[in-house]
């Protein structure tokens, strides 16, 4: 199957995964269902991903492909931590407060098995959170401190319970505007904290 193919044919099953999660949650979406929804064979969801873990992984991870790109080429370049978490910083957030990320939540809240939060965990955070302390590690040698308690601080700064009020509906979608304002201030206290 061509490059294209595959791609369109990804987006497709993505797409219906997601109309699917909305509908139905996690427990009712089905392999079959998503495979009926998007026009494809119930055998090329399994071939391709695996299981439903697997393909739910799978959407999580097509989320954070942009902030992985970002972190990985800060690292391979070794460009300056500031510069990194200021560029990373409203990525990451536009991105955990999107609409697809908020889906995936809501249903993983509802889900009783823990599956969807453990796919989530393991295509999102599992994978970004180390990036994010490889970059912190150069904050942390000037500052004397621990690259996972910066991290943890940098993140509790950044999202705080953004997240939590946008999974639970109090929250709506914060304009772009608000995200950089957000991500700024956030980078302001959390430098003030870490300066030499």
């Amino acid at each position: 199957m061509k490059d294209e193919t595959k791609k369109n044919r990804h987006e497709a099953i993505r797409d219906a995964a997601y109309t699917i999660l909305s509908e139905k949650g996690y427990d009712g979406a089905s392999m079959l269902s998503i495979a009926k929804a998007a026009k494809a064979s119930n055998e090329t969801l399994y071939r391709w991903y695996g299981n439903k873990r697997g393909l739910f992984e799978r959407l999580v991870r097509d989320n954070t492909i942009e902030i992985e790109r970002i972190l990985n080429s800060a690292i391979t370049t070794q460009d300056a931590p500031v510069q990194t978490l200021e560029k990373f910083a409203p990525v990451f957030l536009a991105m955990i407060l999107g609409e697809r990320a908020i889906l995936l939540n809501r249903a993983a809240a509802a889900d009783p098995t823990g599956e969807l939060g453990a796919a989530i965990s393991a295509g999102g955070r599992e994978v970004i959170q180390p990036l994010i302390e490889n970059i912190i590690q150069a904050v942390a040698r000037d500052k004397g401190g621990n690259a996972k308690q910066l991290t943890t601080w940098f993140l509790g700064l950044l999202v705080g319970d953004l997240q939590i009020k946008r999974v639970i509906g109090v929250m709506p979608l914060p304009s772009q505007k608000e995200i950089d304002e957000r991500a700024q201030s956030a980078l302001n206290v959390f430098f003030k904290l870490t300066k030499p």
